[in-house]
């Protein structure tokens, strides 16, 4: 009898051990492939290899190299992927693998780029940020990457921008918290423009400060359910640096991938839409999207 309950006890408690480590593991990082600073991962159609972060002046780096998983295969392409600085940071960094240390002057640095559609090589940096104390590693997605199905989009109109979202929709409450929009010039407008018919010409953009607010353990489910994170992407927007710095410092997308001790979802973040003005601000629109992700941890 006593032989039989030891056994039912290491049963359970074998069961319970499983259980606790599928729970972590399966979605500790929201259904991204995760591995350490120094590991490869296969993501998005790459064997990925993230190595050597550091710390140089107000910026974060790591070296990437990267090939196809396979030959021929398909992969998201080199100019396509963006990296985000993984950790309880108080605003997200992104910027592209391609040109993100165009702002750092570092003579021992050697920028990622992509000499073949099929090789990904160098350093990819991303900042400023000066408090990285909250650095845990970096992550790497692909704005192009969508899982099917998963797509909601709303409008984001100037001057108001977007209105709070239905939680039942991502599982999150998305809403603008500020909205400043500006001809291609530079020259900022303010609602009293809507009534002139000469100020929506030509070029122009709008930063959409951005509050995302959920349940982590919801979003962990959810995220595990889907086969990866959510995105946010905005829209219209246009390739490399754009109309302005801030464009091309916000971007247009953006990894919702917080750390995974949080138990709250609270992002606050600002993207940016661009091109012809009256796309760009009366007729704007904010996407949650769920994709593949990757993430690397120290």
């Amino acid at each position: 009898m006593l032989v039989l309950r030891a056994l039912v006890a290491g049963l359970l408690a074998a069961i319970l051990l499983a259980a606790c480590s599928s729970s972590t593991d399966g979605g500790g990082t929201y259904g991204a492939e995760s591995a350490k600073i120094g590991e490869s991962l296969a993501a998005l159609g790459w064997n990925m290899s993230v190595s050597n972060l550091r710390f140089d002046g107000d910026y974060v780096m790591v070296d990437v190299d990267a090939a196809p998983s396979t030959p021929g295969g398909p992969h998201a392409k080199p100019e396509a992927i963006r990296f985000g600085l993984y950790g309880a940071l108080a605003h997200p960094i992104e910027s592209n693998a391609l040109g993100g240390c165009s702002g750092v002057t570092s003579l021992n640095l050697q920028p990622a780029s992509a000499p073949n559609p099929d090789k990904l090589t160098g350093t990819v940096c991303l900042g400023p940020l000066r408090d990285q104390s909250q650095v845990r590693g970096v992550y790497a997605y692909s704005p192009q990457d969508k899982i099917a199905g998963t797509t909601v989009a709303y409008p984001a109109a100037f001057p108001v921008g977007l209105m709070p979202t239905n939680d039942n929709d991502t599982g999150m409450v998305l809403q603008t918290s500020s909205v400043d929009a500006f001809r291609g010039d530079g020259a900022k407008l303010d609602p009293t423009a809507l009534g002139d018919p000469a100020a929506f010409n030509g070029s122009g953009y709008m930063l959409l400060g951005l509050q995302i607010d959920g349940q982590a353990a919801r979003y962990r489910d959810d995220s595990a359910r889907r086969g990866g994170p959510l995105m946010v992407v905005v829209a219209p927007s246009l390739p490399g640096a754009g109309l302005s710095y801030a464009c091309s410092v916000y971007g247009a997308s953006l990894l919702i991938l917080p750390d995974s001790s949080l138990e709250a979802i609270a992002v606050r973040a600002s993207l940016c839409t661009q091109g012809e003005i009256n796309a760009a601000l009366l007729y704007a629109t904010v996407s949650v999207i769920g994709t593949h992700a990757a993430v690397w941890t120290k």
